[in-house]
């Protein structure tokens, strides 16, 4: 039985040398490309591969919000591709089978495919499925929110618990989390990816670069045209958008 293959990264040089690497190998078929994760998520789906490359920085949705699209079942074994380093700490706590920092050299890519057939011929993709699940939070019920995220810290990482963030805010390509004893924390991802991931029982948008954590607010305060000031606990005073006042009303009611 050949490996299927699918090959998601919106660079059309990076998939052609992968068809290139991969083609060399008589033992793997390439059974579908996709240029954006909306597409990548839509073809795995409809070929279920067995081996899946996958970018990590793409239009649409990034790789890993491409795997928490998938259902349970349709996770193939997934290689990342990036060409940022900072992304190989992320691949590791999804349990990727291996990463390839662009530009990878022919030794390496055969690596990492040689560790993805290992596992396949011993029946062992469970093993990542089970393990990406249990990462993702995936449950019959829907995704679990995370306890702790991950922040790359000089050498090391630092594993923030989300009951301890106050609030966030945009800063760039980052966000800001600012946290209970004054600490704060620069991490690289978006604000949809991270609203997308934070329990919505706790932490609410309350403005386009603001999330908030409702158990740290202290008082709301009126201003004009509907917008709110946001008092936390910490100080801090933050402006409550009025095309977001929805989403804290069903915490506050008509109260607000």
């Amino acid at each position: 039985m050949k490996t299927r293959v699918v090959i998601a990264d919106d660079e059309p040089l990076a998939r052609e040398r992968l068809r290139d690497l991969l083609a060399a190998d008589p033992h793997v078929v390439v059974v579908g490309e996709s240029a954006d994760g909306d597409e990548a998520v839509n073809v795995v789906r409809t070929l279920a591969p067995d081996l899946l490359f996958l970018d990590v920085q793409m239009p649409g949705c990034d790789g890993f919000e491409v795997l928490r699209r998938l259902e349970p079942g349709q996770l193939p074994l997934t290689i990342f591709v990036t060409a940022y380093d900072r992304y190989a700490l992320q691949a590791f706590e999804v349990h990727a089978v291996d990463y390839l920092l662009k530009p990878f050299d022919t030794e390496r890519f055969r690596t990492a495919l040689a560790r993805a057939q290992e596992r396949l011929r011993h029946d062992r993709s469970h093993e990542f499925r089970d393990s990406l699940l249990a990462v993702l939070g995936k449950s019959p019920e829907g995704p679990k929110p995370p306890e702790r995220i991950a922040i790359k810290s000089g050498e090391g990482i630092v594993f923030l618990r989300t009951e301890e963030i106050e609030w966030v805010e945009a800063a760039g390509n980052f966000v800001r989390f600012h946290c209970s004893g004054g600490k704060a924390w620069l991490h690289r991802e978006t604000m949809n990816g991270l609203e997308a991931r934070l329990d919505a029982e706790r932490f609410v948008r309350i403005h386009r670069s603001t999330i908030i954590n409702i158990e740290a607010v202290k008082e709301l305060q009126p201003l004009f045209h509907g917008d709110y000031v946001v008092l936390l606990r910490d100080g801090a005073e933050l402006t409550l958008s009025r095309s977001y006042r929805p989403r804290l009303q069903k915490f506050f009611g008509n109260s607000l």
